[in-house]
């Protein structure tokens, strides 16, 4: 087996394991309250609580990746996870499980290891899609949530918590046989990782947008089990089921996600994704019936999952000499997306007797994330357009109707000798080098209303006093309602001493 499939492979593996335990209390809590008396408030701390340290831990662990390598934060993750697994076993008040709860989040944090190690061993046209490979690991998640309520049935929550005791000494094992020992290491400092890329804005974007999808992710599978029982009436088992075909939903399209961001538009995706999110949390606000609930919960495991890949396409894409510690920070902000929810729903039903607030509060952050995107998307179209004008050799001046200039391109420099600020503000009159009348530039300026453009050899005067010939071309630039905004000048230097040279 190649060793970046097997990495591949080996890593996903272990997000399956380390999801698994993430949300080990949450999938247990209906047999957990028989033996431990807790309110409602209690339930939504204890189940939210492992998302703390799973979000915040995000960051050290996406940096030191790059730093010491996957094979060895994942060993150092596993062995952590032994104590905290132990001690919820052994649990018999509220204070132990949110003290396990609380260490148990190093499941969750495991995730930056491999969105930081993963891309290493592929190129950037695939990025997206492996990612989204990897992301399958959140598959962990239903595992335990269908698979855990049905084993304590039969030995019991305590006998069913240990159990994963024997799993995580399994993969310890794994992972120091098979991890790769020579991975691809940076050494950075943090501080300078994070100085060179807090100010920028599309991080900060990136944030808000997996803040939605992961955290609705994580949100819903820690508060449907518990919600269900609740409000719909479910067994727990029933429960479970339901909420394990949520994440295997929201899991499988992750790739898919990232494999539509690598073949089309990722900002367009993103549009989509919270399109239907938006939609889908107004759906939840209304839906008085374990039905419509049911379309809803799924519809939103099919955007976030989307989503959910789509967004690690482009946190490559825009921060590749700063992966490690970006995607420690987006995936840390995905995971405090998920802490918040839960407590909020309850929050608001112990106010108002209703959840429809709380779910209408998801639709308006995805609606907010959807008018960001759709702005990011043309932002992004006229960088490219810019850098189509900057990169091409002919020399290009913008003026507006009054012939005032408003841009040039570095070609313009190389060409006549003035600089973008030597040049803005001035007029085209800049350049005139005296051999034409003004019969000549009236004649060329009634063609351009006429036609809408003029072309032709020109002698124009660089900055050195050099006269020079140009082929010019001359177009006018008209508004939707045909108005004449900007005229552009394109034009080569086609002297025999531009040749010689």
């Amino acid at each position: 087996m190649q060793k970046k499939t097997l990495q591949l492979s080996l890593q996903t593996s272990n997000l399956v394991v380390s999801f698994m335990i993430w949300v080990l209390i949450s999938s247990l809590m209906p047999s957990i309250q028989e033996d431990i008396a807790l309110t409602s408030f209690q339930v939504s701390i204890v189940t939210a609580i492992p998302v703390i340290l799973g979000s915040v831990l995000r960051i050290p662990i996406g940096f030191y990746t790059d730093r010491f390598g996957a094979r060895s934060l994942f060993v150092i993750s596993f062995l952590a996870l032994l104590f905290p697994v132990f001690y919820i076993s052994t649990a018999t008040t509220f204070t132990d499980l949110v003290i396990g709860g609380l260490i148990l989040g190093i499941g969750g944090a495991t995730f930056s290891i491999g969105v930081t190690s993963i891309p290493k061993y592929y190129p950037k046209e695939r990025h997206g899609f492996v990612n989204g490979i990897y992301g399958v690991g959140n598959i962990g998640t239903a595992v335990t949530t269908f698979g855990a309520p049905i084993i304590a049935q039969s030995i019991g929550w305590v006998s069913t918590v240990r159990l994963y005791l024997i799993l995580l000494a399994f993969f310890i094992l794994l992972n120091i046989f098979l991890g790769d020992r020579k991975e691809k290491r940076v050494k950075v400092s943090m501080v300078d990782e994070i100085k060179g890329v807090y100010k920028n804005a599309t991080l900060w974007f990136l944030n808000l947008f997996y803040f939605v999808t992961f955290g609705a992710f994580v949100a819903f599978t820690m508060f449907l089990p518990g919600f269900l029982v609740n409000n719909f009436d479910l067994t727990a088992v029933d429960a479970g089921m339901r909420t394990a075909g949520f994440i295997v939903i929201a899991t499988f399209l992750r790739p898919i996600g990232g494999l539509l961001a690598d073949k089309f538009d990722a900002y367009k995706m993103l549009m989509i994704t919270f399109l239907g999110v938006t939609i889908s949390g107004v759906l939840l606000s209304f839906s008085p019936s374990i039905g419509w609930f049911t379309v809803g919960t799924l519809a939103v495991g099919v955007c976030v999952g989307i989503g959910n890949g789509t967004v690690f396409k482009l946190v490559p894409l825009h921060f590749s000499k700063h992966a490690g510690i970006v995607n420690g920070i987006v995936s840390a902000m995905g995971g405090l997306g998920g802490f918040f929810p839960p407590l909020v729903l309850t929050a608001v039903f112990n106010m108002t007797g209703q959840y429809a607030i709380g779910f209408m509060a998801l639709s308006q952050f995805a609606l907010v994330s959807f008018i960001i995107v759709i702005w990011m998307y043309y932002q992004d179209q006229m960088n490219i357009e810019r850098r189509i004008i900057e990169s091409t050799v002919e020399g290009i001046l913008v003026a507006n109707k009054q012939g005032v200039i408003q841009n040039v391109n570095p070609a313009f420099t190389d060409i006549t000798g003035y600089t973008k600020d030597e040049a803005y503000g001035n007029t085209p009159k800049l350049l005139q080098s005296g051999k034409h009348d003004k019969e000549f530039y009236r004649d060329m300026w009634d063609e351009i209303e006429r036609d809408g453009y003029w072309e032709g050899v020109i002698w124009n005067k660089r900055k050195n006093d050099e006269i020079y010939p140009q082929w010019l071309t001359i177009s006018s630039i008209k508004n939707n309602v045909g108005k004449v905004k900007y005229y552009v000048g394109i034009f080569n230097d086609i002297s025999e001493a531009k040749f010689e040279r």
